[in-house]
């Protein structure tokens, strides 16, 4: 029985900490920072950078000292036979002997060092690795930035769908002490039936809008989850609200921002992807030099007809050579003129990539600015309408049971409360992701 207990408080303590290891709470800025670090995506661009930083070497080693060694083992099978005129060794003239040459195994050994001295490709080399690297740290800011407005909108759509459910929750509570206390007045003959009805109707719609909106708050923490790195079931817990944050996010001094090309990330994506161009146009044209190299090799041969190279009493032979070689392009069937025609043509689209993608900075730049601002003045907006649809709700609310209004009336003015409600929650989940929009156009995060 006692290993039994310790055997079930051991699992209990497991079942603990795993839970405990599958529950997170972030605010927003700790859910962006935790991203940064966890998002698959943003994992994968940092690794990007990691492995341009080894081409980059391996680029730059192709032009420094190398060094190979090759051993080699033969063993004729069956020697090669040469005939030579049997009067060399006194025989008749017209005659041949039969002769093989040299031994029946060998062994050769050899170290060679080889060095560029010169290849035109490989400056450019060096120059285009070091532009890819650059690509690759761009490819990273950029990630970063989408995937920070990738959680802003996904943490602002896990806020939005728990205040609807807040919101749906009080309202059937609400309809439903109104549709009790209505089938108490019906009941004692004051009131139609069709006024139930209505109430009927409107608390069915209000319950299948709960239902719904449950199931996507739901998937809107399994897309949270999935924008920050973690698994999909994990139990998130969100501490900020979504008043609070679309207070923090109004910033008027954002609109009166000017748009930096130079700190802009889309800009400079561009300006490298042509300078990446620039370079190939030059490695093209440096295929038409001359490439020098030069080489020193040494090494030792074995021979014999027995295996006896472990043997102390095997003879080898040493051997060294030193070259130069000069490689000289002379003709390639207009080969290499077509390609570096070809790079001709790839360097003006990317020039004309880089002024369409300042002109389309600019343009999206001027829109996100306009959304930001009507964002904010829509905010201002839904809520005035938001109160008004309260105030006219419950006006209409005390007529019908005092009997001057319509059940018609009142369901009218509750869809019109229940659409404002929406309205004003998606007001403020635009002042939020419209800011984040701009902020990653302009690259001005704080």
């Amino acid at each position: 029985m006692k290993y039994k207990l310790i055997l079930i408080f051991s699992l209990f303590l497991s079942i603990c900490g795993f839970s405990q290891e599958n529950k997170h709470s972030f605010t927003l800025q700790e859910a962006i920072d935790y991203a940064l670090l966890n998002n698959r995506t943003a994992k994968n661009a940092a690794l990007d950078i990691e492995a341009a930083k080894q081409q980059k070497w391996e680029t730059t080693s192709t032009g420094l000292p190398q060094i190979s060694a090759e051993i080699g083992y033969q063993n004729f099978l069956k020697q090669q036979v040469s005939l030579i005129p049997a009067e060399f060794f006194g025989g008749n003239p017209g005659e041949f002997a039969e002769v093989t040459f040299g031994t029946k195994q060998s062994v050769n050994a050899t170290a060679t060092l080889s060095q560029k001295l010169f290849d035109g490709s490989y400056l450019v080399g060096l120059q285009s690795a070091k532009v890819f690297l650059e690509i690759s740290k761009n490819a990273k800011i950029k990630t970063d930035l989408e995937v920070r407005k990738a959680v802003i909108n996904a943490y602002g759509n896990v806020l939005i769908a728990e205040e609807s459910v807040a919101i749906l929750e009080k309202n059937k509570s609400i309809l439903e002490k109104n549709l009790n206390d209505l089938k108490k007045i019906y009941e004692n003959g004051l009131e139609e039936e069709e006024s139930v009805e209505q109430l009927q109707i409107t608390l069915h719609g209000v319950n299948s809008s709960l239902s719904n909106t449950i199931r996507l708050k739901t998937l809107a923490y399994q897309m949270l989850n999935i924008t920050l790195g973690i698994d999909v079931y994990s139990k998130t817990m969100l501490t900020d609200s979504l008043e609070t944050l679309t207070v923090q996010n109004m910033s008027l001094e954002l609109i009166d921002s000017n748009l930096d090309l130079n700190n802009s990330i889309d800009y400079q994506i561009a300006e490298n992807d042509k300078r990446a161009k620039e370079l190939m146009l030059k490695l093209e044209k440096s295929k038409a030099l001359p490439t020098l190299n030069t080489f020193i090799n040494g090494g030792y041969s074995g021979f014999g007809d027995e295996f006896k190279f472990t043997s102390n009493e095997q003879k080898w032979f040493g051997s060294s050579l030193f070259g130069v070689n000069m490689s000289i392009p002379i003709f390639s069937s207009l080969g290499r003129s077509a390609a570096t025609q070809r790079a001709k043509i790839n360097l003006e689209k990317a020039k004309d990539d880089l002024i369409e993608t300042e002109q389309k900075l600019q343009l999206q730049t001027a829109a996100a600015k306009s959304d930001y601002q009507f964002a904010i003045e829509d905010y201002d907006n839904k809520k005035q309408n938001l109160n008004l649809s309260e105030r006219i709700e419950q006006k209409n609310q005390t007529k019908f049971f005092e009997g001057i209004a319509s059940s018609f009336d009142l369901r009218q003015a509750q869809t019109q409360l229940y659409t404002a409600q929406q309205e004003f929650l998606q007001a403020m989940l635009d002042v939020i992701s419209k800011k984040a929009a701009l902020e990653t156009i302009l690259n001005t995060i704080n």
